[in-house]
């Protein structure tokens, strides 16, 4: 599928007409590039207004075309890394069912959405609204997914850190801990490296530890995790003696109630995450056609804004769409120059001889009206 196309507007003379210089077209570009796909961009017969409200509708034309090619940018990329994140295979995106490029290449007007009998402004405003809605809505709906994976993310550090700072609840089980009227477990952190100072030293650190009560739960790269039993009132004083020695004594109360509710939030996070990433991915699908036929139809009104004002009325010009490889960019450019016969073909030319570059000018002036669409 190509990515990059151009729009582009020719002037048709008043002895020509649009079917002629359509042939003219398909035969220049059969002869000479060949292998660049060429298409008709089918505009209907727009309501003109004035030429002074042309004038002041081309001053937010290429503003509003950046804002709206934005959003649907945005939202491809949202869709990109939903589907990676999913592991998703990439899809094609569509509009109603109709791949992008082919909606762009085949394109015919919604007349029941945009009546062409309405005001040029009054449909470029309803464009802008439309697709600023759904830039609001995305923007909602991704906080809402983000949210969800930060405390993940938060829940996920605390477990896969050292265990000098990581959520010990699922390391320890109820049989490690023992606890009654006059006895407590503690945890402590050893380094790897100590422990063996550790066993023979625990017991000595305070008069009141239980014998042969320290077991190891576990380790990671740097630290054990042991536990040892001693009186309760002798607990603070083992906390004072072993920080002396180098052994983190980490705070930890053993509670089967918040052991299931902590395990019961993961779970609810865990589904809250893959609904609200099933659902954003499917109303990325939905909203990315609504945005590119959006772009679409402010395209076809850029193009016929911009021929009006430089080929005058009534409105007589040949839109196509094509799609030149880099290589046959130069020669495909000359041929449509050659299709401009107007005496205004010169003044448009180039903006360094003098031209007035038209209200579309993304790129080099021309003496036709022509813009890029890139589709990525």
């Amino acid at each position: 599928m190509a990515t990059r196309y151009w729009i582009v507007s020719l002037p048709v003379q008043s002895s020509n007409s649009a079917s002629s210089s359509w042939s003219r077209l398909q035969e220049s570009i059969s002869r000479h590039s060949f292998d660049t796909p060429l298409y008709r961009f089918n505009i209907p017969n727009l309501r003109v207004g004035t030429l002074d409200s042309l004038l002041a509708l081309s001053d937010d034309l290429l503003k509003s075309n950046s804002f709206i090619e934005g959003v649907s940018h945005k939202i491809r990329r949202q869709i990109e890394e939903l589907e990676r994140v999913s592991g998703v295979l990439s899809s094609s995106l569509t509009v109603d069912g109709v791949p992008v490029d082919s909606y762009l290449t085949r394109f015919v007007w919604d007349e029941a959405k945009y009546p062409t009998m309405s005001p040029l402004r009054e449909i470029v405003d309803g464009v802008h609204t439309q697709v600023s809605k759904i830039e609001d809505d995305l923007k909602v709906r991704v906080a809402e997914y983000n949210n969800v994976r930060s405390q993940l993310n938060a829940i996920n550090r605390k477990q896969a850190g050292s265990l000098a700072v990581r959520d010990l609840s699922n390391l320890v089980k109820p049989q490690d801990i023992v606890t009654s009227e006059h006895l407590t477990t503690l945890l402590a952190v050893v380094p790897k490296y100590s422990q063996k100072d550790w066993l023979a030293s625990y017991e000595t650190l305070t008069s009141y530890v239980v014998p042969r009560s320290s077991k190891k739960l576990y380790e990671d790269n740097e630290y054990a995790l042991y536990s040892v039993v001693l009186f309760s009132r002798d607990a603070d004083n083992f906390r004072t003696k072993a920080r002396e020695r180098g052994f983190q004594i980490r705070d930890f109360e053993y509670n089967s109630e918040t052991q299931d509710s902590r395990k019961q939030e993961l779970e609810k996070l865990l589904q809250d995450q893959e609904r609200f990433r099933s659902s954003l991915l499917q109303w990325c699908y939905t909203s990315y056609g609504e945005v590119f036929s959006s772009w679409m139809h402010f395209c076809a009104i850029r193009v016929f804004a911009e021929s009006i004002l430089r080929y005058g009325l009534p409105p007589s010009f040949l839109s196509v769409v094509l799609s030149p490889s880099v290589k046959s960019e130069k020669k495909v450019r000359s041929i449509l120059e050659g299709l401009c016969e107007s005496s205004n073909s010169t003044y448009w030319k180039t903006e360094d001889e003098g031209g007035v570059a038209g209200i579309g000018a993304d790129a080099d002036a021309h003496p036709y009206v022509s813009f890029t669409i890139n589709l990525i």
